[in-house]
């Protein structure tokens, strides 16, 4: 449209050229004239430069241009002035349009106003949305009044009375809570046979794929009436250091979960696997892995699977079927990793998870590591904060294999999150990231909000003069990269709002937490969700 606009019989003389130069022509904006009836859904571009010329007198411009005087200066300002008024109208045009679209979306398909977030698990409902394009407005209203003021060496915003601070105080929340409707949650129940075990097998993936991989297994326990055994540090992670195991036996009310140390106390010398039932080809269970199992002094038996599920192309499951598939009378079975099962998705990625208990959550940090994420909060950023997991080490080439690719620029990155840090008025932002200094340094010059920097806090080195970390150092486990790792996690889930990389699974645990604790906000989103890179590498 832009393009078109521009190729309108405009005339080649300087003043022409100068309100060319005077609007922004990346946009499709443009300001409409104060001295002509124009409707404000028709905007015409040369009644708009002649009016300007015509208000403004911009004869030989083009030549004074390298001294400017207060009035030139102030011509400027309400040019551009004007300009972010036409972007706010239509802004508001589109505003209406979608409301009217929605609207009769809704007649038509019975919807409640729910809107599409592009997979992200927090939907924002349209009066939701309606608020977040307000607030822009208005925002963008703030942007307009310093531009006019800019010209005037006293003038300043503030003194008008700052809107983001009377509309927080008036009680309208942009980035208010999610309510999760915990109480609605479709659940079952777990009351496993104590001489029946399902054992755990998690090999894909770092550490939040076999957490994820623990979750489903607690589902296929309940759903066969089992005991889950948490596997061995020996042979997975060390999650006696990272995840709170006898909390889950607690919001159970029984033993539900036992560690490898207890199932091996309880089977003493029968350490075995009776039956290894595979829900993907070979249970992921390759030669390694085998010896680090049999190293535990566990005999294992021939792999076999009731069905040839393939891990790139899961099929959907039910219970019924995993029933069938996996009910033995053995005492101890494995099913092998089930990561990628996609066995009743909606029930069991619901906020809470599919197994009724009296918890939040059932996996959530230990007790030191949630006290001591509580601790740095109160240290570095309080209650009110954005955090930032900010995905990058190897997330290029991941990225680029999809389509769209979710691998944004530094600066495109920064201008995303900083609409949101405006939108959620927080002081500061945590950021969790693998990423390197260098890019780490760019995206703080580039986050400038309300013409302030928005500081990005990570968690420093230890000092012994600090005191936020002291249960960890006392505990032995500061230094520990698991521990540190779900660390980062709590304290982005314990955050105002959230802001998130697509595609990790990193990102969808801090997203489970947070619908599970009621800390999830309408404003959560993915890094510059619903946008495409606005340059992508071509392929190798």
């Amino acid at each position: 449209m832009m393009k078109e606009l521009e190729r309108e019989s405009i005339s080649s003389d300087d003043e022409e050229g100068d309100c060319r130069n005077l609007i922004n022509q990346n946009d499709i904006v443009k300001p409409t004239s104060n001295s002509q009836s124009f409707s404000p859904f028709d905007i015409d571009d040369k009644g708009f430069c002649t009016s300007f010329r015509r208000r403004f007198k911009l004869d030989n411009f083009q030549n004074k241009r390298l001294i400017k005087s207060p009035s030139v200066e102030m011509r400027e300002a309400e040019l551009r002035a004007l300009y972010l008024l036409k972007q706010q109208q239509l802004g508001l045009i589109s505003l209406l349009n979608s409301t009217l679209n929605s609207s009769r979306e809704n007649e038509n398909n019975g919807t409640s106003g729910y809107l599409n977030l592009s997979g992200m698990s927090v939907q924002r409902t349209f009066f939701e949305e309606l608020k977040a394009r307000v607030y822009d407005g208005i925002v963008l209203n703030k942007e307009i009044q310093k531009v006019l003021l800019s010209t005037h060496k006293n003038g300043n915003v503030s003194e008008l009375g700052d809107g983001n601070g009377k509309l927080m105080d008036g009680g309208f929340d942009m980035c208010g809570k999610v309510d999760q409707k915990l109480a609605e949650r479709r659940t079952i129940e777990w009351n496993p046979r104590l001489d029946k075990y399902l054992f755990a097998i998690c090999v894909s993936g770092q550490m939040s794929n076999h957490l994820i991989c623990l979750e489903k297994h607690m589902f296929f326990a309940a759903v066969l009436g089992r005991v889950l055994v948490i596997p061995s540090h020996k042979v997975d992670y060390e999650f006696n250091k990272v995840l709170d195991i006898e909390h889950i036996n607690k919001c159970l009310g029984k033993n539900v979960v036992f560690t490898f140390e207890e199932f091996a106390e309880a089977k003493k010398k029968e350490m075995r696997i009776d039956k290894f039932i595979c829900y993907f080809t070979d249970c992921y269970v390759d030669d390694e892995h085998a010896k680090k199992l049999k190293s535990l002094g566990l005999s294992l038996p021939k792999l076999q699977s009731p069905w040839g599920e393939d891990v790139k192309e899961p099929k959907k499951r039910t219970i019924k079927e995993v029933k069938a598939a996996f009910s033995s009378d053995d005492a101890v079975i494995a099913i092998g990793d089930v990561f990628f099962a996609d066995v009743e998705r909606d029930w069991v990625m619901q906020p809470g998870g599919p197994i009724a208990h009296k918890c939040r959550t059932l996996v959530e940090p230990s007790r030191l590591i949630m006290l001591t994420a509580q601790r740095f909060v109160q240290t570095f950023l309080g209650k009110n904060y954005v955090a930032l997991h900010f995905r990058r080490h190897g997330w290029l080439k991941f990225c680029n294999a999809k389509n769209p690719s979710c691998f944004f620029s530094v600066p495109q990155a920064a201008s995303c999150i900083a609409r949101v840090v405006a939108r959620s008025n927080t002081p500061v932002i945590y950021l969790s990231t693998d990423v390197a200094d260098t890019e780490t340094g760019l995206l703080q010059s580039l986050l400038v909000v309300d013409g302030k920097t928005v500081p990005l806090i990570q968690r420093p080195s230890r000092n012994s003069a600090e005191k936020w970390d002291a249960l960890l150092y006392r505990h032995g486990l500061d230094g520990n990269s698991q521990v540190e790792a779900m660390l980062d996690k709590t304290i982005c889930a314990m955050s105002s709002v959230f802001i998130g990389s697509s595609g990790s699974t990193f990102t969808e645990d801090i997203i489970r937490l947070r619908r599970g604790w009621a800390s999830a906000s309408v404003c959560d989103e993915y890094i510059c969700q619903g946008e495409l890179p606005n340059f992508i590498a071509e392929d190798e």
